[in-house]
């Protein structure tokens, strides 16, 4: 009945569905499968979507003792019985097959994993909705003076997404020598398949030190990062911390000044993550007989825009990590007690001090919480989900090569 009626009315009503529903119409139906995989289709149903109507996830990643390959976990975000919704999403081969795997960001519904295969750099995209992923081999990444941070993004105009690579000067003995940074950026864009260097005048200085070790934070159509400016003085440099913002539509680079108490601060005692679609900063500390972390949230992209908006504070057995938020704002932490090698990941109100745990158990440093939504982004793509494992080795050698 439904091919039966005028493709304009079947169009109208398949945008307004579901993933799921939709999905399911496109199983069925040559017609609604022809349109829905159109690029133009999914981007029209990507900005359509308005953030209201569209299924809210947070994903989980973690490493259980023993393991080689994260474990992935999904609850559905929209009450308080979320913990009790778990989700184990179907893991592509691919994405286990990337080694040294950390999550560097969610943007559109695509998680981007940034890690190895074989030798080469490559990051994965991953539509965990349609159970899709894209490997990107990453290019001229920096060693020895050099190092190098990958962040991703998806552009609001086009829902094209993007990888950005920045390359920076490790040592500070070295600043004084090197008057041109090789391949400074890069931008990978998945409709073109192409990598090509930024050549604007808004680039990183080379005096910022980025951290190949943290990942950037997507935001509101920008990634960022926490940086140290390092500053000569004296003939002596000296440090100071603030935030470095890349606009995944105009690729454009800002700089944003953090408070003084943030910009003074020892580097390693600030993170950052992302509260709903605003950058926050986390301060950790200790106060009398408690470990304290500090949430300051960045209001808009003006310089000092930082407004310190909750504490978590525990006891001082208890090492504890904020990994996260939920869509309401209360904070995921990973904790351990009495120094046990084995991490609990929990739910806990700043106002209430109510903890509820998410019986999830890990090994340290291995925590990753991301929020994500459902889309169609990356169904127009090549599928390598049929290729078994002798298939996408052979698939990847070449690309590699």
């Amino acid at each position: 009945m439904f091919d039966n009626l005028p493709l304009e009315i079947q169009l109208q009503i398949i945008k307004k569905l579901p993933i799921k529903s939709l999905l399911h119409f496109r199983s069925i139906s040559k017609t609604c499968k022809s349109q829905i995989d159109t690029s133009a289709f999914i981007s029209h149903y990507t900005t359509s979507q308005t953030q209201t109507h569209l299924q809210k996830h947070t994903l989980v990643a973690y490493q259980e003792p023993g393991d080689i390959n994260p474990t992935y976990i999904s609850f559905p975000d929209d009450d308080e019985t979320f913990t009790q919704h778990k989700h184990f999403p179907t893991v592509p081969l691919l994405v286990n097959m990337l080694k040294d795997s950390v999550v560097i960001g969610t943007s559109h519904g695509l998680v981007c994993l940034y890690g190895f295969y074989s030798k080469t750099s490559m990051v994965v995209l991953w539509n965990l909705s349609i159970r899709k992923a894209v490997p990107i081999v990453v290019p001229n990444v920096g060693c020895g003076m050099y190092g190098t941070v990958v962040g991703f993004g998806v552009c609001r105009v086009t829902n094209d997404p993007k990888i950005v690579k920045i390359t920076y000067i490790e040592r500070e003995s070295d600043l004084e020598r090197i008057s041109c940074v090789p391949w400074q950026v890069e931008v990978f864009t998945l409709s073109t398949r192409v990598w090509r260097r930024l050549c604007n005048n808004n680039l990183p200085r080379k005096t910022i030190k980025f951290d190949w070790g943290r990942v950037g934070v997507v935001a509101d159509g920008f990634v960022y990062w926490l940086v140290v400016d390092r500053i000569m003085m004296d003939r002596e440099y000296s440090s100071r911390n603030l935030v470095i913002s890349f606009d995944v539509t105009t690729e454009e680079f800002r700089e944003v000044n953090l408070p003084d108490s943030l910009a003074n601060e020892y580097y390693y005692s600030l993170s950052t993550s992302k509260l709903r679609e605003s950058l926050v900063v986390l301060q950790h500390g200790v106060d009398v007989d408690n470990r304290v972390i500090s949430v300051w949230m960045m209001e808009d992209d003006v310089a000092k825009s930082f407004i310190k908006v909750f504490s978590v504070s525990v006891g001082t057995p208890v090492e504890a990590y904020l990994r996260g938020f939920r869509k309401s704002g209360e904070p995921i932490l990973q904790v351990c007690e009495n120094n046990l090698p084995i991490y609990k990941l929990i739910v806990y109100d700043p106002y209430s001090k109510q903890v509820d745990y998410l019986g999830i158990s890990g090994v340290a440093c291995t925590f990753f919480v991301y929020p994500y939504v459902e889309t169609l982004l990356l169904l127009d793509q090549p599928n390598l989900g049929g290729y078994n494992e002798t298939e996408l080795i052979e698939y990847l050698d070449d690309l590699v090569s």
